[in-house]
């Protein structure tokens, strides 16, 4: 089966581009299955219910997301309500929403879905190593199909959790840092690895972000308030391609997929 993962949706030319492109990418690869981080959605920073709803009906079928799911407090009871919603699982109990769900392709094949955060150079959360040990136990019992979306900075932490995880689980892909990196592999152990699989948004940018104000940003030391950019949007993800009896992968590749 062929799974793909679209990288950080930011805003409105984000969503364009999955409005856009979508279909073409998933005939083009034969895709069973579309997953995607919808975390900077609503104008480059969080989710609401509306957009998460536009999205699922643009052909997404499942969505993880990160550390910017909390800055619209409206979605945190769409949270509760979707389970096709994840939010990292190592934030602290009692929080909206889960990290863990489950998804059946169109041929009946079940496939499991974990969402973790890094610490390195983030929010003081539990440990993802430890948390996906425990999540994992539950996950196996259901689908040797296994996908983790870690939204993380660091390269090293995100390389590690990919080494740890080798061999239990069929990808662990990077998100967060919206630069898709060129070390798409499969480890040792038969697990899909990339460091980031990028953005869905504006290239004509930084991160999706008016190049402008980032720059005054770094010239100044100064508060900015960051917009969306517009120009040049793209779908940028990874189609992992995944044995369904093993869960094992046997390939990655690196999907960029301009509007025309």
């Amino acid at each position: 089966m062929n799974i793909l993962f679209i990288g950080d949706i930011v805003g409105r030319p984000g969503r364009h581009a999955v409005a856009s492109c979508l279909h073409q990418v998933v005939d083009a690869w034969q895709v069973d299955l579309v997953l995607a981080n919808g975390e900077n959605a609503a104008a480059g920073f969080g989710l609401t219910a509306a957009i998460a709803l536009e999205l699922f009906e643009m052909g997404i079928d499942f969505m993880t997301t990160g550390n910017h799911i909390w800055d619209k407090r409206e979605v945190y009871d769409y949270l509760e309500r979707e389970p096709r919603l994840l939010r990292p699982a190592n934030y602290p109990p009692g929080l909206p929403g889960r990290g863990v769900g489950f998804c059946t392709t169109a041929a009946g094949c079940k496939v499991g879905i974990l969402n973790l955060e890094g610490r390195v150079f983030m929010n003081n959360l539990d440990c993802p190593f430890r948390v996906a040990d425990r999540e994992l136990d539950q996950l196996r019992r259901e689908t040797s199909v296994i996908l983790v979306d870690f939204h993380a900075e660091a390269t090293s932490e995100k390389m590690a959790l990919g080494y740890y995880l080798d061999g239990r689980v069929s990808a662990v892909i990077g998100t967060h840092t919206h630069v898709q990196t060129a070390d798409e592999q499969i480890l040792g152990g038969g697990t899909a690895y990339i460091s980031d699989a990028g953005m869905t948004g504006s290239r004509d940018a930084v991160i999706g972000m008016r190049k402008e104000l980032a720059m005054e940003k770094f010239l100044t030391q100064l508060p900015v308030r960051f917009e969306v950019a517009k120009k040049d949007a793209a779908l940028c993800g990874v189609v992992v391609t995944v044995d369904e009896q093993s869960g094992r992968a046997s390939a990655i590749r690196r999907i960029v997929a301009p509007v025309a």
